[in-house]
């Protein structure tokens, strides 16, 4: 589970089939270490990348209904790419925040590191750490592993399972789009669970539409349009066809938008 959202223990709703309760603010914080090397590097407008911070001591914040933000010491970020900026923002459970700009070359990405110097004092361990988003660096790597969209949450878990229930995929005008009973389920954090099926067991066609999604836990999608009876549905479709290791009993595999029905037989 996630600890701050999805129902997790540290989340704004927590589920009625429980038999504790959390002792606490409304609003949590939690900060854990990360225990791995990470760099964030930004292009300079000459194309040549630069790595403006790399820690082994970074931190993952998971604060009540949000991701997980990325903290690290000040001074694992480079110094010499900082420069003062009068842009703040209040937080009520950590306090003022105080930002800098980050200047690579010929670029500078303004706001873009923030820090509380004065924490609030149930969040004194912000003190002299630093938060740079996701969107701020070119690219970010984990140890020496691109990341996908954000670092990976520990808490986050996708399961893969192969199943023999039968699954029925059927277009908004009845016509049946795939029926299998070799799919893959996949059942990830807080989403619904998602049935993967053979190409050979699709009866729509299926043309690529060009669109791509990112997720850090099953690597880069592909969309397909399908054509099935007399519909159309741009990105109805979409398929990991390098999926990360983890979710390698997906690769090459379709699931199906939620413009579709699927139906799944209990046993």
């Amino acid at each position: 589970m996630a600890l701050t959202r999805f129902g997790g223990p540290l989340s704004r709703s927590l589920p009625e089939t429980r038999t504790f309760t959390v002792e606490g603010p409304a609003h949590s914080l939690l900060l854990e270490p990360f225990r791995r090397r990470v760099r964030a590097l930004v292009e300079d407008g000459e194309g040549h990348e630069v790595v403006v911070l790399d820690t082994v001591r970074g931190a993952l914040l998971h604060e009540t209904g949000l991701g997980p933000q990325f903290y690290l010491p000040a001074e694992d970020v480079r110094p010499e790419l900082l420069s003062p900026s009068e842009h703040s923002t209040h937080c009520p459970f950590k306090g003022d925040a105080s930002y800098q700009h980050l200047t690579v070359g010929n670029r500078t990405i303004e706001n873009a590191v923030w820090s509380y110097p004065d924490p609030k004092p149930d969040a004194a361990w912000l003190a002299g750490l630093v938060a740079l988003p996701m969107s701020a660096a070119d690219r970010w790597l984990d140890e020496d592993e691109d990341v996908l969209g954000h670092l990976t949450d520990p808490y986050h878990r996708v399961d893969l399972r192969p199943t023999s229930r039968e699954v029925t995929v059927t277009a908004p005008d009845g016509t049946v789009v795939a029926r299998t009973t070799s799919a893959v389920l996949l059942d990830e954090t807080g989403l619904d669970v998602r049935f993967y099926v053979d190409r050979a067991d699709v009866h729509a066609e299926l043309r690529p539409s060009g669109t791509t999604t990112v997720c850090p836990y099953k690597g880069v999608a592909s969309y397909w349009a399908v054509q099935a009876g007399s519909t159309e549905v741009v990105d109805g479709a979409w398929s990991y066809e390098a999926p990360r290791d983890e979710s390698r009993g997906i690769a090459g595999k379709v699931c199906f938008t939620d413009d579709f029905t699927v139906s799944v037989a209990a046993s």
